[in-house]
């Protein structure tokens, strides 16, 4: 790495402190997506701009990752540009394009171009570039076995097609080969005729029929926002289509790629994301970074509540463990978490530990303890505390406990503003009562369920 002789010490310092970290953040999910197959898709918009460089190095870098790529492209507005330049109309119908014979001779034209140009931007290899020294093999080919759309509304689609089979055997090759599978969205018929297909329905079958680990939309906003204009972090398919119903101020392109995104989550792909086009390097904070850039949907709510189990362990250690150190919270050693993991639920966040607590019955005296009680501090303000403590109350109740009591040194307040009310030590159950740290000199208080 060359070094910069009149950046101070301190700076250079805090650059490989942060660049460290950043490594160490990244790698877990570098581990996870080697070996997935990632279905990225673009419009031919993409194509044409000067950004599209950026978009091709992180292509690059993530077939370096060994993830592997599949890329399906547009071509609309190289299209629009072909069929202007030879006086022809260009006719659409529900958001498709019409294709009769001579703007399929447009479309070939115009696909022959795109994926010309994309070919030779993922070849790149140069001196000074993100992939010096790379050579990556890019496959196409007649993958998709297409049929006529016939007639819409009344309207004779022509050689507008859809989908009716793809060959992943040759692809699943292709990848297997080390190559970036390139896919235009053109199909052919059994007796040999084109058919001019969407994007977003080329790029959702195939991610589908591959099992894909995420399809990827590149659009021109930095995700899907509601009517207030929030951009949505996440999404599941049933909030989605509930969206599509309801929200009439959607963006074009998210309107158009949304329903086929559903379609992918609800059909074995893990994951789809929609990202900006014009965000350098897009695709890896969305990647490799926890919080992401854009929009991603699934097809179940990425957060949930479940019991904990002993893989957990770790994870509760590294949530509670700072809270322990401030004196939050009671030190808890790994035997004894393991010993008593079955009282612990966790929330979790895309399959990450964010929070958790624990219910200690005295059957007895029917109360509860709540206790170790916690949340990362990125999802303090998401309501996740709120949700662990209300399951705790719901599984005490379960266990026909009247009260629950919480010893606390800190979080007082927030306690009070959640029907607990302060009471003396002498209230709490015996047992508990004999282990009081006075020490500690926790403040006791109570809730009625």
């Amino acid at each position: 790495m060359a070094r910069d002789p009149s950046s101070p010490p301190d700076a250079r310092s805090a650059a490989m402190r942060g660049f460290v970290q950043w490594m160490r953040a990244a790698a877990p999910y570098v581990y996870a997506f080697r070996g997935k197959t990632f279905v990225i898709a673009f419009g031919g918009e993409v194509v044409a701009d000067e950004s599209f460089l950026g978009i091709v190095h992180d292509l690059n870098l993530l077939h370096s990752l060994g993830i592997r790529l599949v890329v399906v492209h547009g071509m609309r507005p190289q299209i629009e540009a072909i069929l202007a330049q030879q006086h022809l109309p260009s006719r659409y119908h529900a958001g498709l394009r019409i294709t009769d014979a001579e703007t399929m001779d447009c479309v070939l034209e115009a696909a022959g171009q795109v994926r010309s140009r994309i070919e030779a931007m993922l070849s790149l290899g140069m001196a000074n570039s993100p992939m010096a020294g790379a050579y990556n093999r890019v496959s196409s080919g007649n993958y998709i076995t297409a049929k006529p759309m016939g007639v819409v509304d009344g309207i004779d689609m022509q050689l507008t097609g859809e989908v009716r089979r793809i060959d992943t055997e040759a692809i699943r090759q292709r990848l297997d080969d080390g190559d970036i599978v390139l896919i235009s969205p053109l199909g052919y018929s059994p007796t040999g005729e084109l058919f001019n297909l969407a994007l977003e329905e080329v790029a959702m079958q195939v991610s589908v029929r591959l099992t894909a680990q995420k399809l990827v939309f590149l659009i021109d906003n930095d995700g899907v926002r509601n009517g207030r204009k929030r951009l949505l972090t996440d999404l599941s398919t049933r909030d989605a289509e509930a969206l599509l119903a309801k929200d009439k101020h959607l963006a074009e392109d998210v309107r158009h790629y949304l329903p086929c995104a559903v379609r992918a989550c609800d059909n074995g792909v893990a994951r789809a994301h929609f990202l900006s086009r014009h965000m350098d390097g897009a695709l890896l904070l969305e990647f490799f970074t926890r919080d992401g850039v854009g929009t991603m949907i699934s097809s179940a709510p990425l957060a949930h509540l479940r019991n904990a189990t002993i893989d957990d362990v770790q994870g509760l250690l590294q949530i509670i463990g700072p809270l322990e150190e401030q004196g939050v919270l009671v030190r808890r050693s790994r035997e004894r978490l393991e010993a008593e993991i079955e009282r612990f639920v966790v929330a979790e966040y895309d399959n990450q530990i964010i929070g958790c607590a624990a219910l200690y019955a005295f059957p007895e005296e029917r109360v509860g303890e709540l206790a170790a009680l916690a949340v990362h501090p990125d999802f303090r303000r998401e309501g996740y505390g709120e949700a662990l403590m209300q399951e705790i109350e719901a599984r005490a109740r379960k266990h026909r406990l009247g009260a629950l009591f919480v010893l606390t040194t800190r979080t007082a307040g927030w306690f009070l503003e959640r029907g607990f009310r302060p009471v003396a030590v002498s209230d709490l159950p015996k047992e508990k009562r004999a282990l009081y740290n006075y020490q500690r000199n926790s403040q006791v208080y109570r809730k009625t369920l």
